[in-house]
Parts: C-alpha cells; structure tokens; sequence
C-alpha cells in the first residue's frame, strides 16, 4: 500500500517553507502527499511580503475532500494564520480518527514576520494541543506556548517541554537550532520519558524550511509505519543532510532553503 500522508498548512511562494516544503519532504521520504492550503503567502528568501489568508470553510472543505478519498496515515500541521482556521482544523481532524498528527506550531518565520494573529496563539493552544500527536515548538514559540522566556539552556527546554505536556500534549520536541552552540540539541518528551538528540550544527545561512522539513519528515516516518521515537531520530537525520546540502543550492539573494533532494541531486559547486 502506498503510504500517504497530509500537510496542513500555508504555501510559501518560494517553495522553500510550508506546503512546498512539506511536499517535498514526503517525496523525497517515499511518501505520497496531500494538502490543505490555510494561507497564500506572497514571500521569497528575503522575507514575507503578503499573507491572503484562506476562509476557514475552505480549509474544511480540503480535508474533507482529502479524508473521502485517501487512506491517510499521518498528517503534518504548519501555518494556520487565525483563531478561525484553527478551529477550522481541529474540526476538520474528526475526518482522520487515530491518524498521528504532526503540530508545528508556526509562529513567526525566519525572517522575523509574523505568521500567526496573537490572538490565536490561545486558540492554538486550547484546540489543537490535545489533538496532536506530536508537537514541535522551536525555542521562540516554546517559550510563547509556556509563557515564559527563550530558553538558553537545555534545562530549560526540558522544563517548557514538561509544561506543554501538563497543558495536554501527549509529546514534545523542543527544537534547539535557533540556539548559540557548536552543536544542535532537541529535547523530546513522552509519557515514557525524555531523548536528547544532537548533531553537529551546520554553518549555513541557508535554513528556510527547517522546522517545516523536520515535522513533515517527522509525519512522513510515522506514516510508513515508524514508531514516535524512531521516526523523530530518522527526521532528525535527514534534517540535518538537508542543511549540509544546503549551500549547494543558489536560490534567491537571502536566506535560502534547505536542500529537500540532496540524495538524488548531482552536487553542485
């Protein structure tokens, strides 16, 4: 059975981050991929420029769309944009009953723009928390889930990867990249305990998409049958080929993407 996995999230006109990026991935992890579109965002390696966002019926109507037709075996949540579609998803996910969910709550894009209303961070919180498998905040959005401050150290990631399991995410991957260190920690949380996974951190600019990759890498594992935890080590892995191979791409004057194909693309120079 060919193994199929969903994107929620926005499109990124670049085709670095959200639903291109997610695409990507599952294709590159032998996975095929479907989606539902939250928002068009007008954007390039420089920034954002625009966010169209889609009506929330709409976003229902795709995954409904989606659940009627496909043997869904895991789904990946990026961007959502407002309170609306979020509720929007969280009713939408009743279509896809025991199917793993993948939360990466986005929040603010590399670029420093602002991804998600303020007054939805509630909402995210509140409905879809619950819902998620999986949940994979980076250090920022972290600290805004906890109401606390950017962690520094990996003591204090356990501990906001701790309150987001009190406040009802069954697992946790508090993801260190953003962090100032020769080496990038994650920390991971279930019910069975904690994981710190490392790897050597890659000096590179070129990182739009990163926790895009890492979800949908993480969703793609998961829907070929993986367990949790492996599939998060083996996203961890291939994340972290993807910004090696990185700088062998030259695309846009700012920060580039990773490099989604970089075990089937000839190296460049």
């Amino acid at each position: 059975m060919t193994a199929i996995a969903l994107t929620i999230a926005g499109s990124d006109s670049s085709g670095g981050a959200g639903i291109q990026a997610d695409l990507k991935t599952f294709a590159a992890l032998g996975v095929y991929g479907a989606s539902a579109i939250t928002a068009l965002t007008a954007q390039n390696t420089l920034g954002v420029q625009g966010v169209f966002e889609v009506p929330p019926d709409f976003v229902r109507e795709q995954m409904r769309s989606v659940a009627t037709d496909f043997d869904v075996l895991a789904i990946e949540i990026g961007m959502l944009a407002t309170s609306a579609v979020i509720a929007a998803v969280a009713e939408g996910l009743e279509n896809f009953p025991d199917v793993p969910v993948v939360l990466d709550p986005v929040m603010v894009a590399a670029s420093g723009d602002l991804l998600l209303e303020a007054s939805a961070i509630e909402t995210l919180r509140l409905r879809l928390l619950r819902l998620a498998t999986l949940v994979t905040p980076n250090l920022a959005e972290a600290a805004v889930l906890t109401g606390g401050r950017v962690a520094e150290r990996v003591e204090e990631m356990k501990a906001q990867a701790l309150k987001l399991r009190a406040v009802g995410a069954p697992a946790v991957l508090v993801k260190g990249g953003h962090a100032e260190s020769t080496v990038a920690v994650d920390i991971y949380l279930d019910a069975e305990g904690e994981l710190q996974l490392e790897a050597p951190r890659i000096a590179t600019t070129n990182t739009h998409g990163t926790g895009c990759t890492l979800s949908a890498a993480i969703a793609a594992e998961l829907a070929k049958g993986a367990p949790l935890r492996e599939a998060v080590t083996t996203a961890k892995t291939y994340i972290t080929a993807a910004l090696k191979g990185a700088d062998s791409l030259h695309i846009g004057k700012g920060r580039g993407p990773v490099h989604h194909f970089h075990g089937f693309w000839p190296k460049q120079s």
